[in-house]
């Protein structure tokens, strides 16, 4: 099991309220590009959808990058910890079936950000999606297949 210095960090303070928008994000270890495969990615993308589906979010907006994911969302019906829990566990179930593996492929633990009341959800989910564009892997949003947002 490979830890991350001070990930331990990640935690102190961390609060879940329904309600809150919230942005997080994931990272695979050890910034392996596992999501530059178009499938692997998609079968993140199918438990970000399962997690807005099933009401525990309610997703703003997303972007899958190569190795980590960016996601805002209303919490629901869920703590944070559980929504994280279950959207990393069940793509490592999928993603290693894919793959034919067993891998753990997640860093530990997740960056969080609760949004405050009087922040834009519209700027914000318009700084995740351009992601891709800030990376170079792409020129125009359009052309960069894995993300999504409300405000279509």
């Amino acid at each position: 099991m490979f830890r991350q210095p001070n990930s331990h960090l990640l935690r102190r303070g961390r609060y879940s309220e329904t309600g809150r928008a919230y942005l997080v994000t994931a990272v695979v270890h050890p910034r392996f590009p596992l999501f530059s495969d178009f499938h692997l990615g998609r079968l993140l993308v199918a438990e970000l959808k399962r997690a807005h589906d099933s009401g525990m979010v309610n997703s703003w907006a997303w972007v899958i990058m190569p190795d980590h994911f960016h996601w805002l969302f209303d919490l629901n019906d869920a703590t944070l910890a559980d929504v994280m829990r279950q959207t990393k566990s069940r793509s490592t179930l999928s993603v290693n079936r894919a793959r034919r593996s067993r891998e753990r492929f997640w860093q530990r633990g997740y960056h969080d950000r609760a949004v405050r009341v009087e922040e834009d959800l519209r700027k914000m989910a318009r700084y995740i999606i351009a992601n891709p564009l800030r990376a170079g892997l792409v020129e125009r949003i359009g052309d960069y297949p894995l993300w999504d947002a409300a405000w279509l």
